[in-house]
């Protein structure tokens, strides 16, 4: 699996797919579909007007977001797409120590008071390590400890998360196109999962 930039689909990149194949006709008739799913990962990760959130903060994010999902050969794209965009030779080393810190089950989080409540769960919040939070930065570091809120505790969004965003220079701007890396990476996760099952690959 590998990502060679923006231009070419990244879906199919990532599952294998080759023009005229079984697996392209299964795309192909959802066009749409297709062509919207090429946009958006073109609009997170290589936009026109990047802002505040650099392409490094972008591919680092999707790799741990891939990471903690158990997407391996995801992650592994997303850190070479890292490596393209001329990150320093340790952003890599801790992003994966971040993984195995942060790596759990779930989901967990708390239900409001009513029938829903014997489903809560409690589970671990993430806290980067102190270690791994001097090779990320404080930047990337509060980015993490978020992502593993909405992965593995989304039903647990609290003022106080976003406030440690706001206090590590991630913009009220930043924090949307954070959430909206991570609601992509889950689904462009399922989607490589699912046409990988088709093509009976592991």
């Amino acid at each position: 699996m590998k990502m060679s930039g923006t231009d070419a689909d990244v879906i199919d990149a990532l599952v294998g797919i080759t023009p005229g194949s079984s697996l392209d006709g299964i795309r192909e008739r959802r066009p749409e579909a297709r062509a919207h799913a090429q946009a958006t990962y073109r609009a997170l990760f290589a936009p026109k007007e990047p802002g505040n959130v650099t392409a490094q903060e972008r591919f680092a994010v999707g790799g741990f977001v891939a990471g903690l999902h158990g997407a391996t050969a995801i992650a592994v794209a997303y850190a070479a797409r890292l490596a393209d965009s001329g990150a320093s030779a340790a952003l890599p080393d801790a992003i994966d120590a971040a993984i195995k810190e942060a790596k759990t089950r779930g989901p967990y989080g708390t239900y409001p008071a009513g029938p829903l409540s014997h489903e809560d769960t409690a589970g671990p919040v993430y806290r980067v390590g102190a270690a791994t939070r001097r090779a990320l930065g404080p930047r990337l570091s509060a980015a993490f400890e978020h992502v593993h809120m909405l992965v593995f505790h989304p039903r647990d969004a609290a003022p106080a998360s976003l406030q440690a965003l706001l206090d590590a220079g991630w913009s009220t701007t930043d924090i949307v196109t954070l959430s909206q890396i991570v609601a992509f990476l889950s689904f462009q996760i399922r989607v490589v999962a699912g046409l990988r099952t088709l093509a009976g690959r592991p």
